[in-house]
């Protein structure tokens, strides 16, 4: 096997990204790139559907992998700083043919979680400007135009603008989320229902653990913009831990709540559960819990796109994709990758509004979504327990370091994605319909497809705070500058 070593002097990453966000800003970005309100009002009734008031433990099963992860991905971004993150530390640690499968799972991961985002914004932003209004097919078109032009607006104005502008709306969203929280408290004696768990049903909440990836994503955000941080070796990786566990606790608080005080059969299958849960909370004006959500569903569309935008420029300044999307225009931005990214997620959109059975194919793209993201972080897991024992454990070097703890996890969190991952395909097709492991097969067929266009890719760039270091890749392993096989 023909093996290259790594140049040793340094040069700037080509069309580098500007290193202007602080520790707040990750912080700001990977808390409300997770998007508590929109996540529970677009995910809770497809979750309530199928496990019922289990929904709650079956969050809580897939939690605890994505907790571990929070602190891997930290570890990984204190050694590899890069803006594909997640595919760049495979190439390192798997070599590149492994890079290259999971740069496409990467892509279906975020960008079939970028659908599934606009059109609950634009019937949430058509409920609350025309209550009690049915829209129509154009009407959510339209809508669902208006959000992705918006999204648009921040994402081409840099990483910086987009940070300030998520602060705002991550106010309005933590805010509301206190508020929903006590008056929920004070009004539980009066509207609080019987809850009755009953037997668990084992596949309704494998689906709904899949599904519930959708919801527990989003703070590993800070890793794609480390290259943007002022710290890459320091900061990136905290606000995802940060993010992670407020997730989790914003879950833990509100859906309890919600299923306290709103009947199950109301909420199985809803459309938007929040607002049903409203009109028994705040009857007088449920319209008002559609601010803060939109607030969140804002947010999160244009930091999940951030997410995919900053890994293809990665890939495109790599050779993986087109080289068009690792160019950056005049303020520093990735524009190409910004265009097509949400274009292209509007074209889905738009044939998704277009669709005849609109929840069934929302629940598909939601579905395969949170497939995608459990695969991605099943791999994610799997290079860093690779890494952990061959750069640590193997060298002797585990105790000073303190990672046999993540080691162990790591090894947990890639058995436990893999097991969900597993349960997904035997009950999947009863859950949500036959065609879902057809469309997830033939996604990871295509994965084939794009190994080979990629094939092209020659080059990794090794970045290190303002500079980094060029590899020539033309073999399946990159020779370190350590020396170690990466």
């Amino acid at each position: 096997m023909k093996t290259t070593t790594a140049v040793n002097n340094l040069e700037h990453v080509p069309n580098a990204l500007k290193q202007n966000l602080k520790m707040m800003d990750l912080v700001a970005l990977s808390v409300s790139s997770v998007g508590p309100l929109f996540s529970i009002a677009a995910t809770g009734g497809v979750m309530a559907a199928n496990a019922g008031l289990w929904t709650i433990p079956a969050i809580g099963l897939i939690a605890i992998p994505f907790i571990l992860a929070s602190f891997i991905f930290r570890l990984l971004n204190r050694h590899f700083p890069h803006a594909g993150a997640s595919y760049h530390w495979s190439a390192r640690v798997l070599g590149i043919k492994a890079s290259r499968f999971q740069a496409w799972i990467l892509i279906l991961a975020y960008f079939t979680s970028i659908p599934p985002i606009i059109i609950p914004a634009a019937n949430y932003t058509l409920n609350l400007v025309f209550p009690g209004y049915h829209p129509s097919t154009i009407a959510e078109i339209i809508a669902a135009m208006f959000w992705s032009g918006f999204a648009l607006l921040p994402l081409l104005r840099g990483s910086r603008p987009t940070a300030k502008l998520t602060q705002v709306f991550l106010v309005v969203e933590l805010a509301s989320v206190v508020a929903i929280a006590v008056v929920a408290i004070m009004r539980w004696h009066a509207i609080s229902v019987p809850m009755h768990f009953g037997k668990p049903p084992i596949g309704g909440m494998i689906i709904t653990a899949v599904v519930a990836a959708t919801i527990l994503d989003g703070w590993e955000i800070d890793s794609y913009a480390s290259e943007e941080s002022v710290n890459p070796k320091a900061d990136p990786g905290l606000g995802g831990i940060v993010g992670a566990i407020l997730a989790l606790g914003f879950y833990a608080l509100i859906y309890p709540l919600m299923f306290g005080e709103t009947p199950l059969s109301l909420l199985s299958g809803a459309a938007n559960p929040m607002s049903v849960w409203a009109q028994r909370l705040l009857p007088q004006a449920p319209s008002v819990m559609l601010v803060p959500v939109l607030a969140s569903t804002a947010g999160g569309l244009w930091l999940t796109s951030f997410i995919l935008i900053r890994a293809l420029h990665a890939m495109g300044r790599e050779g993986l994709v087109f080289p068009s999307f690792g160019k950056i225009n005049r303020r520093g931005v990735p524009g190409v990758a910004t265009v097509v990214t949400v274009t292209a997620a509007f074209a889905v959109t738009l044939g998704q509004a277009l669709f005849s059975s609109l929840s069934s194919y929302f629940g598909l793209v939601l579905s395969t979504a949170g497939f995608f993201l459990v695969a991605e972080f099943f791999l994610d897991s799997v290079t860093a327990m690779v890494f952990l024992f061959r750069m640590h454990v193997a060298k002797g070097v585990d105790s000073p370091h303190g990672h046999r703890v993540l080691l162990v996890g790591s090894v947990f969190s890639a058995l436990t994605f893999l097991g969900f991952m597993v349960g997904f395909f035997i009950f999947g097709p009863t859950a949500i319909g036959p065609s879902v492991d057809y469309v997830i097969g033939a996604l990871i067929l295509m994965g084939f497809g794009f190994l080979f266009f990629a094939r092209r890719h020659n080059s990794i760039y090794m970045f290190h705070g303002n500079s980094a270091s060029t590899s020539e890749v033309d073999a399946d392993m990159v020779t370190l500058g350590d020396g170690t096989k990466g």
